[in-house]
């Protein structure tokens, strides 16, 4: 008897803990919608990073790829930065040329463009950056989308070929796991993209249990960040950007010869700057290496056949000027040798030219 006695308490107390379980974690849905991601030690306890987390080794970077926009801007500076009576704010927003791969966080464009200290309209320029490293331009308007809340007076929009493809707008992870943020972009921009479909296991403490110790994890490289200033692992040796190529002239699944602008994604440039009258931008072509190894005749570089981009150029000339949209092409800005280990990533040097000439830019712009 006492057997089946102990037996029943042991039953009883089995399934009081699933059904607890299963409480705690579908109870979960009705608090999916609280910003967790918000909830940051950074620009608190730690210091605001200078860029977006990313990373793939942690324990040399002190830094980690998350999906969560809440928590990637609730660690960064510009969280925290209360914006000064004399300040002309501009982020720039782009791939990871511009999040600066490889570079320190203070030798990228952002920030050695905000080093010049430049004076626009009487106030001093201050910028951010904004960039995270995927080619995609849906991405890009995800994060606009998102720090517009901190009042930008500018933003630069560093854009390439790559960028556009439709078929690949929601191929990069931070698309990919933000289908309900994407889903509320294409319909408030009225966006040419295809939707998502929404995983329903993200509803409850087990979907997300991934996503929520990243979140822990971020805090504790927090501390690392703030002591070393160190946020990517920076290898002493790299395989150099691809100079020499096969007779190839494919771009992705296009014909040869034949770019169909209708499959690129321009609508989410001109549909973002259009819903966004409010704001000034820029759009900038960004340098990309060109090639005088062999067959650079039919490639600039691992991207990009000539026909094709020599296309994409023409196309967007045009299409930036009809729809009145300051853009800059600086393409061949950059030397084959200022190149580091991809077609547009930049060494120092690289980062000071561009940076020059974005100065300029900046500077026409403020005179308008």
């Amino acid at each position: 008897m006492f057997k089946s006695l102990r037996e029943s308490v042991v039953v009883r107390i089995i399934v009081k803990s699933l059904l607890l379980l299963l409480l705690i974690n579908y109870a979960f849905i009705l608090i999916m919608n609280v910003p967790i991601g918000k909830l940051s030690l950074y620009n608190h306890l730690f210091t605001g990073r200078e860029r977006f987390p990313f990373g793939e080794n942690p324990q040399a970077s002190y830094n980690l790829s998350i999906y969560n926009l809440d928590a990637m801007i609730a660690s960064h500076q510009i969280a925290a930065v209360p914006k000064a009576d004399d300040e002309y704010r501009v982020f720039v927003v782009g791939d990871s040329s511009v999040w600066g791969y490889l570079q320190p966080p203070e030798k990228t464009l952002a920030s050695m463009l905000d080093l010049k200290k430049l004076r626009c309209n009487g106030k001093t320029v201050r910028v951010y950056n904004l960039g995270y490293p995927s080619l995609s331009i849906v991405k890009d308007l995800m994060i606009i989308d998102r720090i517009k809340a901190y009042a930008p007076d500018l933003i630069i929009w560093m854009v390439t070929l790559e960028s556009l493809p439709i078929d690949l707008q929601t191929a990069t992870p931070l698309v990919a796991n933000n289908a309900i943020a994407l889903n509320h972009l294409i319909s408030a921009y009225g966006l040419d993209i295809p939707r998502l479909n929404v995983d329903n296991r993200k509803f409850s403490l087990i979907g997300r249990r991934r996503e929520l110790a990243d979140l822990i994890r971020l805090q504790f490289y927090g501390l690392m960040w703030s002591a070393t200033g160190i946020d990517q692992e920076y290898p002493t040796e790299y395989n150099p950007a691809q100079c020499d190529f096969e007779e190839d002239y494919s771009f992705h699944d296009f014909k040869n010869n034949e770019l169909d602008t209708a499959r690129l994604a321009i609508n989410v440039i001109e549909k973002a700057i259009e819903s966004n009258d409010d704001l000034d931008f820029v759009v900038i072509n960004e340098p990309i290496l060109v090639s005088n190894g062999v067959n650079s005749d039919i490639r600039y570089n691992y991207y990009y056949p000539r026909w094709a981009y020599d296309q994409y150029r023409a196309w967007m000339e045009s299409e930036m000027e009809r729809a009145g949209i300051d853009y800059y092409d600086l393409w061949n800005l950059v030397p084959e040798k200022h190149f580091t280990n991809s077609a547009i990533h930049l060494d120092y040097t690289g980062e000071e030219i561009l940076t020059e000439r974005i100065s300029s830019v900046l500077e026409d712009t403020c005179k308008k």
